[in-house]
This record gives structure tokens, C-alpha cells and sequence, in this order.
């Protein structure tokens, strides 16, 4: 039987906004460990679902595909976004003064 993580999609450090953000993939786990080439030295597999993503608008219609296709499919939850709340005129304070 075949293996899977459902992960949700995070913004990278180059966005500003939350697109895409929303949306929910599936990636196949590696079924045998990646091996040198004898010739090339390059790390490869004959494992070709290594290189499938698939993109879903909900984990619902994740869990669905993984059960409808017989896969074992677990979870990862994605951090938690934290706000730092804060006013402009909060750079500008003064702390204390030590003499």
C-alpha cells in the first residue's frame, strides 16, 4: 500500500500577501532510499511518484483522493500564523534612560 502526506501550502519569505495559501497538497513517500549513480554520482531512485504533487482547494478533497485511491494518507499540520501587532509610533518610543 502506497503512502502519502497531506500537507497545507505556506507562504514563502518572499510574499507579502497569503496567496495560494489556502489550497492543500498530496506528495507520495519515498518507497526505496535514493542511491548514488555508479557512473554520474547524482542520487536517484526508481521511484518515480517522488516527483508527483497533487493540489487540492481542501483537505476534505485530499482525504477523499487518498481513500477513493487506496493510499494511506496522514496529515501535517502547518504552523500556526502569528500577528505581531504594533503601531508606527511604537518605533519612535524612548526606553529608560540609564545614568
Amino acid at each position: 500500500m502506497a503512502h502519502a502526506r497531506i500537507y497545507q501550502l505556506t507562504k514563502n519569505a518572499m510574499q507579502s500577501g497569503r496567496a495560494r495559501t489556502d489550497s492543500w497538497m498530496l506528495e507520495y513517500e519515498p518507497a526505496e532510499a535514493k542511491r548514488a549513480d555508479p557512473l554520474t554520482g547524482w542520487a536517484g531512485s526508481g521511484d518515480t511518484r517522488g516527483q508527483v504533487k497533487l493540489g487540492f482547494p481542501t483537505l476534505d478533497a485530499a482525504k477523499a483522493y487518498a481513500e477513493r485511491e487506496g493510499l494511506t494518507a496522514h496529515v501535517v499540520a502547518g504552523a500556526a500564523r502569528t500577528l505581531k501587532l504594533q503601531a508606527y509610533a511604537d518605533n519612535f518610543q524612548v526606553g529608560p534612560i540609564n545614568l
